[in-house]
Parts: structure tokens; sequence; C-alpha cells
């Protein structure tokens, strides 16, 4: 199957910095289709020159809300590894910030007026996982990367709203269980079969095929995307209701403060 020749597509960036380096991402159209890739071979942290350089791009796809579908995918061997926890390490106000703008952009993803599809071609950790089932569906290559809700075996406690999330997206209470209480490291088979992944391919250009021949699926629907953002909206209030605030940055915050 041949796919529609990449249209680069500018979008805004931010001027924000966390550690010296700059960590952006890119995005393409083919077709009706918006790729977003996160760029470099890095671990892709979730800090907030990235997680701005993401909600940046999700701004310029806003603009073409009918007939079109976002895949959202990495390069390197992680999708993501989570929050940048070393830039934030010790400063309440940075895991504050790393926090609102991670919610911010599953808020953006959640009212996006359009299918979304995370291609996930490695790793997927913590906050980084949480990304990834923040769209509609999610594939997986087979050959490597995990699913990791690591959470536990750091000694953090998890966000209330990552519950919710996921309570939203695995039906299973088992399969909830593995991954949050004992932060089983699922390869992508292991997620098929718990209903956390939609569909398992060969390899990263496999991936993202199939997950662009899944968005052009969809777009041939020729769904209203304002529509479609308010029903997923209605599904997922109860995500939406739990955004407005993270405890879990606050028993951090504490528990770093009680050891100095």
């Amino acid at each position: 199957m041949l796919l529609p020749p990449l249209v680069r597509l500018r979008a805004r960036q931010t001027d924000r910095r966390t550690d010296g380096q700059t960590e952006m991402c890119t995005l393409e159209k083919r077709g009706n289709v918006f790729v977003l890739a996160i760029t470099g071979p890095g671990e892709h942290r979730l800090n907030p020159t990235l997680v701005g350089s993401l909600r940046s791009a999700l701004c310029r796809v806003r603009e073409e809300p009918n007939c079109s579908a976002l895949v959202t995918t990495a390069e390197g061997k992680f999708f993501s590894n989570g929050y940048d926890l070393s830039w934030a390490q010790n400063h309440r106000d940075r895991l504050e910030l790393m926090s609102s703008e991670l919610r911010a952009l599953v808020r953006d993803l959640i009212s996006l007026p359009m299918p979304t599809i995370a291609a996930v071609t490695g790793h997927a950790s913590a906050a980084g996982l949480i990304l990834a089932l923040s769209h509609d569906y999610v594939l997986m290559r087979k050959d490597r990367g995990f699913l990791y809700m690591s959470e536990v075996d750091i000694g953090l406690v998890l966000a209330n709203w990552f519950v919710t999330l996921i309570r939203s997206k695995i039906g299973s209470p088992a399969a909830r269980r593995e991954m949050l209480m004992k932060a089983a490291k699922l390869t992508a088979a292991q997620g098929a079969a718990m209903g956390i992944i939609d569909s398992v391919h060969d390899g990263p250009e496999e991936t993202i095929r199939a997950a662009i021949r899944l968005a052009e699926e969809l777009v041939v629907r020729e769904w209203d995307g304002h529509v479609y953002a308010a029903n997923r909206m209605v599904v997922l209030r109860e995500v939406l209701d739990s955004l407005g605030s993270d405890e879990a940055v606050e028993a951090a915050a504490n528990r770093a403060s009680s050891k100095l």
C-alpha cells in the first residue's frame, strides 16, 4: 500500500528550556492524517520543553478539525520514559509545573476534534504510558519496548488522575493490578492480551504504517470533528474532572521536605 506523501507543517515552538537541551517534535501530514513525532534518540522525558512543543503541535492540528486524524509516535528506543524527575528533583515548583503541563496536554488530546492513535515504537513508562493511553487507540511494535507503570518500584504514589485514566481505558481489574500494583513490564503481546494495546506489529515502520492505515479508515467515515470530540469528552468525563489537581505532587513534595 502506497502512503500519501509527507507535507511538513510548522508548529509554534516554545522557548522554555530545562537542562539546556531542547527536545522537540515534528508535525507532518499524509493526506488527511497528521503525524506527530517526538524527535531524537533520548528517553523523551516529559519536561515542560517537550510537553510545550507537543501542545503547540496540537494547536496546529486543531485548525483542521474535520476529516482528519492524528498519529503520535516517537523516534528511538523510547516512546516516553515518563516525567523528567532528575530535572524536577527537590524543586516543588518544577514538579507542579510538570504535572500541570502534562494534565493540560491530556486535556488537549481528549478535546481534540478528530480520532487519535498512539504508535508506540519503544518503551512507554509511567507518565509516558499515560500519554499513550490518552489516545483513542494504541498500537505497538512487538520486537521492542515495555509498558511499565514504575511508581511502586521507584517509591512514588500514583496520581489519582493516572488511575482514573487507566480505569477508563483498561477494563480488566487483573490487568490494572498487574500494571499498578505489581509494576509488571508488559510486552506488546501481553498488553494486547490484556486489552491495553489494540494491535501489535513487527517493527517501528510497520507500526506507524498500521497506525496511518487505521487513521485513514477512520477519516473516510467523515465524522464531524467537534461532535467526535464532544462524545469523547462525555465518555471520559471522569478523567477530565480528575485533571484539576494532582495529589501525588503534594505527597512527593511533602516527602522530600520531611527529609531536609
